[in-house]
């Protein structure tokens, strides 16, 4: 039976490993996977604020305003003032931003395919049910003060 400590360092190496190809395949294709998971959230989730943005990724502010900077001025993303609170900007995603999802995501998922279609239904349908397990630790983790 596998340690704990040998499960944790192969999950977060697969991780880092996943993401650092996906990266580097967008960017063959001149994309940027940190740009389409930001253009993916806006488009499934709508308009947010920059802060909910910084929260969900658990970035700076300040890097995700650069960011959302860079995509407004390639059109794939437009700042509006907030119906309740004028003082705060809402970031959409712009249809020029869904056009360039259309060309990216299909990079995205063909690599997902390429690592998860190595398991079987049954092994994926478990493998689902472990790591929701393993979330709801981490949760309650989080909920338990530290010291």
């Amino acid at each position: 039976m596998a340690a704990p400590d040998h499960l944790a360092s192969s999950l977060f190496s697969v991780f880092l490993r996943l993401h650092r190809l996906m990266n580097r395949r967008m960017a063959d294709h001149g994309a940027s996977l940190a740009r389409t998971k930001l253009l993916l959230f806006l488009d499934r989730r709508g308009p947010a604020r920059a802060a909910d943005i910084a929260e969900f990724f658990d970035n700076a502010p300040r890097t995700v305003t650069e960011a959302i900077d860079g995509l407004e001025r390639d059109g794939l993303v437009v700042r509006t003032a907030d119906a309740r609170d004028r003082r705060v900007k809402q970031v959409s995603i712009t249809d020029e931003g869904r056009r360039v999802i259309g060309e990216t995501e299909p990079l995205r998922q063909d690599l997902i395919e390429g690592v998860f279609g190595v398991l079987s239904a049954d092994e994926r349908a478990r493998m689902g049910d472990m790591l929701g397990r393993m979330a709801k630790a981490l949760d309650a983790q989080e909920a338990t003060p530290a010291g």
